[in-house]
């Protein structure tokens, strides 16, 4: 099995020329029955040796941790972070693991994030001051991750970190300005969702690296996006009217849209789980309390279901709708 990134390799080694690569890539998508722009492929997993390595950095890193941890919480966090570092070297940088590589990604960023907070606690901070700082370090920390071994969620964690660090600093700088934290958040949604948007409208074709980062950035975008506007409605609070459910309804058949246009399924993921608590909750009060998520998630799945098999006659009717401005920077039909 040949990746994107081993034939990215072969181009820069002069294997291939970047002609022949084009051309078997198009070979490749033309051959399939779905086209791989519709199939939203990332690389996640290349074989079982993959689960096999993640299983062994856990045991290795959370040893290791647990050892440094014997002479200070510190101590263990560094030590674990260097060993995620170490390790990627190899994994990442050598054998080109998705799996793993993305394990030790979110260790290493992770632990930079931990040491930060636990030696910014010991300033008496104040605690949105304290995660924003540490937060800051783990961009830059990885920013050098991405420099040295260019794993596709990467990006992702890093945007993450930076979200934090602006939201935790204004949070430091104008206590104020909590009260209107759904609006800051639904913010950063859109600033993640743009940012999503730029590495899409960057591979159109989805077959290169910038479209696994575009992936992994949706899947930041989403929550920042959905749950404050579910929030607002009230959704969690028990006692939902129609109108509620009506309007949730509306809204995820909205998101639906907006998912099959750009053909990114997360949003409509991240939002699943407000719909379904939506149909159950009205559906108790109306007495059909034993079979009443039963009845939600059989109806709601057969909907998606059915999404799922004319994804593509969907995008059909959708696309040609938009400006030509617009529809040169998404997907491609076929």
């Amino acid at each position: 099995m040949y990746s994107n990134d081993d034939l990215d390799s072969a181009e820069k080694a002069g294997v291939l020329s970047s002609k022949d690569v084009t051309a078997f890539r198009q070979y490749v998508s033309d051959k399939r029955v779905t086209p791989v722009v519709d199939e939203e492929y990332f690389r996640l997993i290349t074989g079982f040796n993959d689960i096999f390595v993640v299983i062994a950095c856990v045991l290795l890193l959370t040893s290791v941790m647990w050892i440094g941890k014997s002479e200070s919480v510190l101590v263990g966090t560094v030590l674990q972070t260097v060993a995620a570092w170490g390790l990627a070297e190899y994994f990442t940088g050598k054998r080109r693991m998705a799996l793993p590589s993305i394990l030790l990604l979110l260790a290493f960023v992770g632990g930079v994030l931990g040491a930060g907070v636990i030696v910014l606690s010991a300033l008496d901070l104040s605690k949105e001051l304290t995660i924003a700082i540490a937060s800051a370090v783990a961009v830059f920390a990885a920013w050098l991750h991405w420099q040295r071994f260019k794993v596709p969620i990467t990006i992702a964690a890093g945007t993450a970190a930076l979200v934090s660090c602006v939201m935790m600093a204004i949070f430091a700088l104008v206590p104020q300005v909590r009260e209107w934290i759904a609006p800051i958040i639904f913010l950063a949604g859109i600033a993640v969702f743009v940012l999503a948007m730029r590495w899409d409208s960057s591979d159109i074709t989805r077959q290169t690296r910038r479209s696994d980062v575009a992936f992994w950035l949706h899947l930041i975008a989403a929550p920042l996006l959905v749950h404050p506007i579910f929030s607002a409605l009230n959704v969690f609070d028990g006692d939902l009217r129609i109108w509620q459910a009506s309007f949730v309804t509306m809204l995820y058949i909205g998101i639906a849209i907006i998912s099959i246009t750009i053909d990114r399924r997360a949003m409509m993921v991240s939002a699943l789980i407000y719909v379904l608590y939506a149909f159950n909750s009205v559906l108790e009060q109306y007495g059909i309390v034993s079979l009443g998520f039963a009845f939600t998630a059989f109806g709601i799945g057969s909907g998606l279901l059915l999404l799922s098999a004319f994804w593509h006659g969907c995008r059909k009717a959708l696309i040609p709708l938009l400006p030509v401005k617009i529809i040169s920077k998404l997907p491609a039909l076929h």
